[in-house]
């Protein structure tokens, strides 16, 4: 480690694994660290649903013994990461975000947890998360029983979501990775508005068993990290098929891409109309960096209803496999309001109107892939503002064309994306780019992301700990 950090969880995997094998550390000392901050910096931001401590101990022995003995697991070996609570965790609970799920337990662990400790990484915690992963409407922050996620760099900011507590828990140094899922934004969100990095990988590439479904033929889970290369190396552990998972890809064990350079970037037409004059400055200078290392082309997105037919999806998919629960009234004790009315409407949706959407999903799809076919990566403001007030709606989104329609296009046709800070917008808060691909080559963005980050080094910056302190400027004395 490089010595400066204020705390090892703010350091990369890379980092920490030399760290551990060259006995600077030890696994059991890192997870307590982690455990430590969690339930001080953690909980202050309400990013903590359960911190993991007797298990989180006992891995961390036995990773230690095991590198002692030579027994190497990888990259992740040691390796402290919180959880999104969507995913079951034996002898823990699972609450989905949901008050009514507050004490409910599932026997078995979810894949992605199964595959990270084959890996040796040391699971400390399960993270907070919008209830039932937003998929019941929610339209301001408090929509948690854990309370609205705060902000790693302003706890009086939003954190985003639904993964709002994956993403404030690795941008304030309690964990350096996190699982978060995303449907529509809900990886992607909280890693702009936190300044870290966060992938969301092609639809089928990582299992979802053991995680509660929200959208079956949207839903992707993927690693948040202080860096491209931890998301990488993340997925390596994870991705490959599952037959618990029927939707998992059939194909060989993930491959990096090694470039650096010589890529070919697109952007789109009007990307910036309706983004924040700061976060728009911060969006053309890394245009400028871009440039460095491939050719930027401007693009238009198919004239198609990417949103409507993603919505639709959403709202049918989630009525199914919420509908016992909605039927039984269990929506009354969700802790936004407009959640517990929100979705009964879709128990009614048309199945006709559900098709039509999937038929638009499958000619979306095809259209999208011609259009990016001769490019490695479409170029977006992350996010058209920085993070909003804890205590504001968003009923209402900016009228930004081109950073928002991309992001519905992409997760209606299951692309890649890779989301990172770019630097500092208004108010001090940042601002972040988004990478779109085409399906499949995850690699490719990853590669991309690296090269951006090489020439930038946004990804080293840190919060001016309001994290630290937050419990003291939210409850002082």
């Amino acid at each position: 480690m490089n010595g400066v950090d204020p705390a090892p969880t703010f350091a990369t995997i890379s980092d920490l694994g030399l760290a551990l094998r060259s006995g600077q550390t030890t696994a059991v000392a890192l997870a307590n660290e982690a455990l430590r901050r969690l339930e001080s910096t953690g909980r202050a931001m309400n990013a903590v649903v359960t911190t993991t401590t007797e298990t989180a101990l006992a891995l961390a022995a036995r990773a230690d013994e095991e590198l002692a003995n030579g027994h190497d697991r990888g990259a992740l070996h040691g390796i402290p990461y919180g959880a999104k609570d969507l995913l079951a965790v034996a002898g823990y609970p699972t609450t989905w975000g949901a008050a009514p799920f507050r004490n409910r337990y599932i026997e078995n662990n979810a894949a992605v947890v199964e595959r990270l400790e084959a890996a040796g990484a040391v699971l400390v915690a399960k993270l907070a998360m919008v209830e039932f992963a937003g998929g019941f409407g929610y339209d301001q922050p408090d929509a948690a029983f854990t309370g609205p996620g705060r902000n790693a760099w302003n706890p009086e900011r939003w954190a985003g979501g639904s993964s709002s507590g994956s993403g404030a828990a690795v941008a304030a140094g309690c964990v350096p990775l996190a699982i978060g899922s995303e449907t529509w934004g809900s990886i992607h969100g909280p890693a702009a508005y936190n300044a870290i990095i966060g992938f969301r990988p092609t639809y089928g590439l990582v299992s979802r068993h053991g995680a509660m479904a929200l959208s079956w033929t949207m839903d992707k889970m993927g690693p948040m990290a202080h860096s491209v290369e931890d998301c990488e190396l993340t997925l390596l552990t994870l991705a490959g098929h599952d037959p618990r998972d029927p939707s998992t890809l059939h194909r060989s064990a993930y491959q990096c891409d090694q470039r650096r350079e010589g890529f070919r970037f697109a952007t789109l037409t009007g990307a910036t109309i309706g983004v924040e004059a700061e976060v728009a400055d911060r969006y053309h200078e890394a245009l400028r960096v871009f440039h460095d290392f491939g050719s930027v082309d401007e693009i238009r997105l198919p004239e198609l209803p990417f949103d409507a037919a993603a919505a639709t999806i959403i709202s049918a998919e989630a009525a199914s496999a919420f509908e016992t629960f909605l039927e039984e009234g269990g929506a009354a004790e969700l802790t936004a309001l407009e959640d517990r009315v929100a979705l009964l409407g879709a128990l009614s949706l048309p199945a006709v109107d559900y098709l039509r959407a999937l038929r638009v999903r499958r000619k979306a799809m095809a259209a999208i892939d011609e259009l990016l076919a001769p490019f490695d990566a479409v170029i977006t403001p992350g996010r058209a503002t920085v993070a909003p007030p804890i205590d504001q709606r968003f009923l209402e989104e900016p009228n930004d064309p081109g950073a928002r329609t991309i992001d519905g296009a992409a997760n209606l046709c299951g692309l890649p994306g890779l989301m990172m800070p770019m630097g500092l917008g208004r108010h001090g808060l940042p601002a972040a780019v988004g990478l779109t691909g085409r399906a499949e080559l995850d690699a490719t963005i990853l590669a991309v992301g690296i090269a951006f980050q090489e020439r930038t080094g946004f990804h080293r910056e840190m919060p001016p700990e309001p994290a630290a302190n937050a419990r003291d400027a939210l409850h002082p004395s």
